[in-house]
């Protein structure tokens, strides 16, 4: 029997908020442990919660971008559950009215559109963090207790790990765009759980559910989800039964672990919080926020493809993060030429941002400067081998392309009567390769090309070099 696979992913994404989701402790990443807590945070008695507002409008912007309804009234609730990272003993979270619900996202796999759906949107409060391999017990940091999440529930609507990427890749796209969430997975700003489960091929029934975690990167996501899906075949076909548990992914052996029973929703005791009051959005807020959208990933990546004529790959790779999509539209605006800029963005630039591990804003390399480089690499003031060498310059030096150029001697040499000179010497120099272009092998001509390029120091207009070669040579 054939057997297909169900996967429903759990995404919490860390707010870009300044402050926590219910007091004004700010949330910065890798503080001293310890150093941002409150009572309200950290669950003193008396201490009373109260609701960020900018969290909240972050969360409805999410909300609308991917289709959901807003609910006009919401409600936080307390999710019991007793762990050393939860210093309240709950969660404040949102259970059986949330915020947003409904809405979809859809992904390209395999060449196939496919519409993945969103089950809700709510928003939560954050535990704290546990430090095993700093001493003999775990130490317990402060820092992150009531830092602000949505929680993004997608539909089961994923049928293997491919399609769980693409989904990701989307999501992430949108929340970057958005500006609500910086997506770094390794500052765990951006975790997600899978709910998996494996069915006979068509049908129409969900299998047992297995919940993972501890998955912190795409590249985990899938290999987990490809590991898990084969597990729970190989126990179907043996006979054996599935039981609700959560696993741990163990990214060292490849595995997911069993860490325990899967709990129910009445397992955790939901009930209102009696500190905060219901959360009331009127219909013209909404609609305030929607007028604040950008343009998403998918739009940009239409009207790069029908108003700057590139390709869909090269739309894709520059659509992938905003910055980039950004710095190649300042770019072009200033150059004019979309496609050679786009192609200096997605080889050099992204080049040095990969190689030197920066985010587009730390490039000296600005869309300015880089513009003013290919203006010279057009109209021969500099080849695009050297150009290329001045990128680099920039990033380092972070001065102008022009001053580097001068001082480097970079400047290519167009003069007609030195170029001449110098071909004339290269073909002296190679009387036999000369007789031969002559007797009809023309793409020797590259080879003068070449000699004369290496002659003049690289310095030498490669098209004036190639036209006095073709006519010297008759």
């Amino acid at each position: 029997m054939e057997y297909e696979v169900v996967i429903g992913l759990e995404v919490h994404a860390q707010l870009l908020t300044k402050t926590k989701l219910f007091c004004g402790c700010t949330t910065p990443f890798g503080d001293e442990p310890n150093t941002h807590g409150c009572p309200v945070c950290l669950g003193m008695p008396g201490a009373l919660p109260v609701l960020n507002r900018e969290a909240v409008a972050m969360a409805i912007r999410t909300g609308l971008t991917v289709g959901c309804t807003i609910a006009k009234k919401s409600i936080f609730a307390r999710k019991n559950y007793f762990y050393p990272d939860l210093p309240k003993g709950y969660q404040i979270s949102q259970y059986d009215m949330p915020l947003c619900s409904g809405g979809s996202i859809s992904v390209i796999v395999n060449g196939t559109e496919k519409r993945i759906g969103i089950t809700r949107i709510h928003l939560e409060e954050d535990a704290g963090k546990l430090v095993h391999d700093q001493d003999a017990d775990s130490l317990f940091d402060v820092n992150r207790c009531g830092t602000p999440l949505i929680e993004i529930v997608s539909e089961p609507d994923m049928r293997g790990p491919a399609e769980a990427h693409a989904y990701l890749t989307g999501l992430k796209q949108i929340l970057e765009y958005l500006g609500v969430c910086d997506c770094n997975m390794e500052e765990g700003s951006l975790r997600c759980d899978a709910n998996i489960s494996v069915r006979p091929k068509g049908g129409k029934k969900l299998g047992t559910k297995i919940e993972i975690k501890n998955m912190n990167s795409f590249r985990s996501i899938e290999k987990a989800l490809e590991y898990e899906t084969g597990r729970q075949i190989d126990v179907v076909r043996s006979g054996g039964i599935i039981e609700q548990q959560t696993y741990q992914w163990d990214p060292d052996t490849g595995q997911s672990v069993l860490m325990r029973s899967k709990e129910d929703a009445h397992d955790y005791r939901y009930f209102p919080d009696p500190d905060l009051v219901p959360l009331l959005v009127e219909q013209s807020h909404i609609e305030t926020l929607r007028a604040t959208l950008p343009e998403l990933p998918a739009a940009r990546r239409h009207r790069f493809e029908k108003g700057y004529g590139l390709t869909a790959y090269a739309a894709e790779v520059l659509t992938s993060m905003r910055p980039v999509a950004d710095y190649f539209e300042a770019a072009t605006k200033l150059c004019g030429d979309a496609k050679t800029v786009a192609n200096w963005v997605m080889v050099e630039i992204l080049r040095i941002v990969n190689e030197r591990k920066l985010g587009v804003a730390g490039l000296h390399i600005t869309p300015s400067r880089l513009a003013g480089l290919l203006k010279q690499v057009a109209d021969g003031t500099i080849s695009a081998q050297a150009a290329k060498k001045v990128v680099d310059l920039v990033q380092s030096e972070n001065r102008d392309p022009e001053a580097i150029i001068k001082e480097k001697g970079f400047a290519q040499i167009s003069d007609s009567g030195t170029l001449e000179a110098a071909v004339r010497s290269v073909i002296d120099a190679n009387p036999k390769e000369a007789e031969r272009y002559r007797a009809g092998e023309k793409k020797l001509i590259g080879f003068f090309v070449g000699q004369t390029m290496k002659a003049t120091g690289g310095k030498g207009n490669p098209k004036e070099i190639s036209a006095i070669a073709m006519r010297t040579l008759g």
